[in-house]
């Protein structure tokens, strides 16, 4: 057969929505100016990640995102899908942690783009960013009798300051991202201020509110009220487009990277909400790719 003859061969489901992930995953590493973050100016507040580390993570959480969306497949019901979900995620853990030589890359990433990349495959048809969040919640509700019980440092947190830490933003359907980041990612997005900056006001809406448990863990309270009230002033003047906005980011920056608080959780949840962005206005059915 002729070269010229050969067509690619189309992509699975499983396939789709891991790449669709990983993207998310390095389209949010790479979005610069972020407050404190990696991207693509330096470390922010971080002395054990850079970019290349955090792009190595996120290609290596790939075929455990093809899984879990497999396995949503094949059993085809949130109640049997659990458990091996927390299977997946725990093996795609040490897979990063391989290729990270043990640092915490994307941990709340795993379990926050897992459950989406699940409930996404379950019912390919029904892609908008509420329905797959709300499917995504009702796996995060059920109990994994294989989960290790020692609390990671962000639970351990969340515990301590009554803050809602990763489990219950699951649980509660992402609030954050359906209520904060996508809306003012769409509105930026609406307004012409290009796709960059709506993902960097996605960013900071989510910031006004969450108590991201990354903060609370490396500066307390004060860091968390610095954050929140700091991404609120660039919103307020005129966000990450605007001058005035854009001054007001780099103060933030350096505020928080002074307090040595890097608001990862945030982080997360702009990736959840790229990706539920992207499913909801590409879609994920079968004709779709």
């Amino acid at each position: 057969m002729h070269a010229f003859n050969l067509q690619a061969k189309p992509l699975s489901l499983a396939d789709r929505l891991a790449d669709l992930a990983v993207d998310a995953l390095i389209d949010e590493a790479d979005l610069s100016p972020k407050p404190a973050l990696v991207d693509r100016r330096g470390n922010g507040a971080h002395t054990d990640l850079h970019l290349g580390l955090m792009h190595a993570s996120a290609l290596s959480l790939w075929p455990a995102f093809k899984e879990m969306a497999e396995a949503a497949v094949e059993i085809g019901e949130v109640d049997s899908l659990r458990e091996a979900i927390g299977r997946i995620g725990r093996e795609g853990e040490q897979a990063m942690l391989t290729t990270t030589n043990g640092v915490n890359t994307h941990r709340g990433a795993i379990w926050a783009l897992g459950l989406l990349v699940t409930a996404a495959a379950l019912e390919p048809q029904s892609s908008s960013a509420n329905a797959v969040s709300l499917r995504a919640a009702r796996l995060a509700l059920l109990d994994d009798r294989y989960a290790p019980k020692p609390l990671s440092h962000g639970a351990q947190v969340a515990l301590r300051y009554g803050a809602r830490g990763a489990r219950e933003e699951a649980q509660l359907g992402f609030p954050s991202v359906l209520q904060r980041g996508l809306p003012q990612l769409k509105r930026s997005r609406a307004n012409g201020h290009g796709e960059q900056n709506a993902w960097l006001d996605a960013l900071l809406a989510i910031m006004t509110d969450l108590a991201d448990t990354c903060v609370l863990y490396r500066a307390g309270e004060e860091g968390l009220q610095t954050m929140q009230n700091g991404a609120q002033a660039v919103l307020d003047a005129g966000g990450s487009a605007s001058l005035s906005g854009r001054r007001r980011l780099h103060e933030l920056d350096q505020q928080l990277i002074a307090l040595n608080a890097s608001p990862g959780g945030a982080a997360d949840l702009l990736a959840a909400t790229l990706l539920l962005d992207r499913i909801e206005r590409d879609g994920i059915s079968q004709g779709a790719f």
